[in-house]
């Protein structure tokens, strides 16, 4: 219990660094609550169970959010797993609070396997409702994930591997949506020597002398480049990012990589984080200036077009030590910050009181829902009102909302964020749901492609139109993947029938 205390002092003392305004006395309050709840209680591994909650609330604080977050991470499991009942938490700690512990525990009851398909899809609604009220729900239960996922040895082999599955197929997505790229990735490894054992441990041994010779290269070109940035007087820092184990599988496993490790460029990239923007493009010119670009790939500039979860960086590949192409990644630090956490970076203190919030606004939470980042939340929430086929809606979330993200552009260099396998169609309808009823064909980067092309990232769309609006083809609804394409397809053939 000693190092507990310990690490209490050090959560209450990570709070008072980035909110000196915290109230205090109210943590302690939850803290105590949650050991009388949790009395006697040990986890799977041994450890005193509050150890948990306490865990959690490390990491919300690590995240830099309000104080009502930290004390619903410490209280998310009294009620469904401790001694308390929630009108305990109502009464102690009020309304606000135990709505939110529910919250938590409706997720906590997400289940993809073990369970009846109809209670999860009714799950997977609460957990949408949940969302769009209030997003700190989802990030405590993340924050809760991601320590469940780091002591997961302790449970049953087949359990282990329920978790580690609904890990992949639910929280890392749901993470890579809100923007939290290092929680996507840090669950994504997490899980998947669980799910994929064999192909872990071939991936471990055959990366290894990659990662070292990848090493040795980034080594030398941060020398070379500290040098340069000193010169032109640029203050700024430089850092090596070795690929996440899950994400460079994936990669590999791609037909046209087929395992070979001198396709994947950014197995370690270097990144360069600066005070300030034009510091990003000075630094770019510096490295281009040392290192030449590759040609045929170029520069993807995602500040001054971010993607539409908010990521902000620039990305070029250059030929570095030895020709071999390497990957640099340039942004400033509250870019960087919200790369790495996401939607969580937009809770921090100073940022909001920046800002003009006061303490007051910021305790209550009404900086916490920062609208354009969860129009996806909302379209989900309304579309949930209109479906009622189960398995339309499992589809609209598994394969829509929560499937492996491209970001493609309109000629005028707007964003467009559309799950894996999108085609030229579901571009149209990602514009305008009106675009649809003039397409006469498409270009991608210039060039005609079929209607059904697989679009990937990066790539220039161009929708072709007719002059007057025509009924969709029917035979559109068979290749299109966006739940937006299909129904709106789908409403107007039902609405004037297909035509001929």
């Amino acid at each position: 219990m000693r190092d507990l205390k310990k690490k209490f002092k050090d959560l209450k003392q990570n709070i008072l660094d980035y909110n000196p305004q915290a109230d205090i006395g109210q943590i302690e309050k939850a803290w105590n609550f949650a050991v009388l709840a949790h009395t006697e209680q040990k986890r799977l591994s041994g450890e005193p169970f509050v150890s948990h909650p306490l865990e959690v609330a490390l990491r919300l604080a690590k995240w830099k959010l309000d104080t009502t977050s930290i004390i619903v991470g410490l209280l998310h499991d009294t009620v469904e797993d401790g001694g308390a009942k929630r009108e305990d938490i109502v009464e102690g700690f009020g309304e606000d609070v135990a709505a939110l512990v529910d919250g938590v525990t409706k997720v906590t009851d997400l289940r993809l396997k073990g369970s009846r398909e109809r209670e999860f899809i009714e799950n997977l609604r609460k957990m949408l409702l949940v969302m769009a009220k209030d997003l700190r729900v989802i990030l405590v239960k993340l924050a809760d994930r991601l320590h469940n996922m780091e002591t997961l040895f302790a449970l049953a082999p087949e359990k282990r591997k329920i978790n580690a599955i609904e890990t992949l197929e639910i929280y890392a997505p749901l993470a890579e949506r809100l923007g939290m790229g290092e929680v996507k990735g840090q669950l994504e490894d997490l899980a998947f020597p669980y799910v994929y054992p064999s192909q872990y441990k071939k991936l471990l041994r055959r990366s290894k002398p990659f990662y070292k010779e990848a090493e040795g290269h980034i080594n030398k070109m941060k020398k070379v480049l500290l040098k340069k940035l000193l010169e032109e007087n640029l203050n700024a820092e430089i850092h090596a990012r070795k690929k996440h184990l899950f994400s460079l599988w994936k990669k590999l496993e791609r037909s046209e990589v087929g395992w070979d490790f001198g396709k994947v460029h950014d197995i370690v990239a270097i990144r360069i984080i600066a005070g300030t923007v034009a510091q990003c493009y000075s630094a770019l010119g510096i490295v281009h200036g040392n290192y030449k670009p590759v040609p045929y790939i170029g520069v993807s500039d995602f500040i001054a077009q971010p993607k539409p979860n908010g990521y902000r960086s620039i990305h070029t590949k250059v030929f570095g030590p030895e020709g071999r192409i390497v990957e640099v990644q340039i942004r400033t630090f509250l870019m960087h910050k919200e790369a790495e956490e996401g939607i969580a970076a937009h809770w921090v203190y100073s940022d909001a009181k920046g800002k003009g919030a006061s303490d007051a606004i910021l305790e209550k939470g009404d900086v916490f829902a920062p609208s354009e980042k969860l129009s996806w939340v909302r379209q989900l929430v309304d579309w949930q009102k209109e479906m009622t086929d189960s398995d339309e809606f499992l589809k609209a979330v598994k394969f829509d909302a929560l499937r492996h993200r491209n970001f493609v552009f309109s000629p005028l260099g707007d964003v467009y964020d559309l799950p894996a396998d999108s085609t030229p169609v579901d571009f149209a309808y990602a514009v305008h749901t009106d675009l649809g009823r003039f397409i006469t064909g498409a270009k991608v980067d210039g060039k005609i492609v079929p209607l059904d092309y697989k679009l990937k990232s990066g790539q220039v769309v161009e929708i072709l139109k007719s002059k007057n609006p025509r009924t969709p083809n029917p035979h559109w609804a068979d290749f299109v993947v966006t739940t937006l394409a299909r129904r709106e397809i789908n409403r107007y053939l039902r609405k004037t029938g297909p035509t001929e």
